[in-house]
């Protein structure tokens, strides 16, 4: 496998071998092991023509302390605000003789043009509407550090469905782990192909959706998305859909609550609630971290 472009590129032994990785790196980091040497003599560019903070960052700091090079190409700084198209710009980068391009983009399937035209290790750092599947391995790998296992999980994901790269991966992942998935929002957020998705259930109902789930994950209004208004206003689809303090009530004891961030607190949670107890927020972004050194490690090893 030289690139990862899809979820539906991986096999079982494939998520295991990525969760491994970055099991033995976490531990192997909080032990005082802060440098590794494993892509050393590596180089990785990282062109992202969308805004990130929490991917770029952490695919950046994974490359450092695997000891690569690392350099970040944002969409503002490159040639294509001079009307460059996108494969001449990855194929200058190319010629830069990087080993990994870790590639953001605002059209869906850039990441799979991109892979099919360079020699590069391609990892798709969220392409569109459409995949994010460093995302969804970080989200299952959290998921795991605190379930026994992820087959029979009840999972909600909750909110702007329609827009979402987050949700088709997670949705992809979660079922091929054996996990039922619910999904939730207003109609208009939802794909008029909803069956095609492979879920189990589907409401628009906050309250039933969220009932007696082992995790919840609600999802960003992806305003940057919306040619057209999907709602009337931000606090009526908060009243509507939002994670407040009555419907934390309605969850089992022991369930956990995500958000892939940044979130839009007072919308899709009330601002008390981000880093609550239940909220598994900042073990996303510290996981986030390991497995995209463990999605490196995996790539190079399985390439060679």
């Amino acid at each position: 496998m030289k690139d990862l472009i899809s979820v539906n590129q991986l096999e079982l032994q494939d998520i295991e071998e990525i969760f491994g990785n970055a099991r033995d790196y976490k531990n192997r980091y909080h032990s005082g092991e802060t440098k590794f040497d494993d892509l050393r003599g590596k180089s990785v560019l990282l062109p992202f023509f969308e805004s990130s903070t929490r991917t770029r960052t952490s695919f950046e700091l994974a490359g450092k302390l695997l000891s690569a090079d690392t350099i970040n190409i944002s969409g503002s700084s490159s040639s294509t605000t001079k009307g460059e198209i996108l494969l001449d710009t990855i194929k200058t980068i190319e010629a830069m003789q990087s080993d990994f391009i870790v590639i953001r983009h605002y059209m869906s399937g850039a990441a799979h043009q991109v892979a099919k035209k360079v020699k590069s290790h391609v990892i798709n750092a969220g392409d569109g509407a459409n995949e994010h599947p460093s995302q969804a391995l970080l989200d299952a790998f959290t998921i795991l550090e605190h379930k026994e296992k992820f087959e029979g999980l009840k999972i909600a994901i909750v909110g702007d469905i329609l827009h979402s790269r987050v949700a088709r991966s997670d949705i992809k992942l979660f079922k091929k782990l054996g996990a039922e998935v619910t999904i939730c929002g207003p109609l208009t957020m939802i794909p008029r192909y909803v069956d095609a998705l492979n879920i189990d259930y589907f409401t628009t109902n906050v309250e039933e959706a969220i009932k007696d789930k082992d995790v919840v994950i609600f999802l960003r209004i992806q305003l940057e998305r919306q040619s057209k208004v999907f709602f009337s206003t931000l606090n009526e689809y908060s009243i509507k859909y939002g994670l407040n303090q009555n419907r934390i009530n309605l969850l089992k004891e022991d369930a956990l609550i995500m958000h892939p961030g940044p979130v839009n607190r007072g919308v899709e949670m009330q601002s008390e609630l981000v880093y609550g107890d239940r909220s598994l927020i900042l073990d996303q972004v510290e996981n986030g971290l390991f497995i995209r050194m463990g999605i490196y490690k995996f790539l190079m090893q399985n390439s060679e």
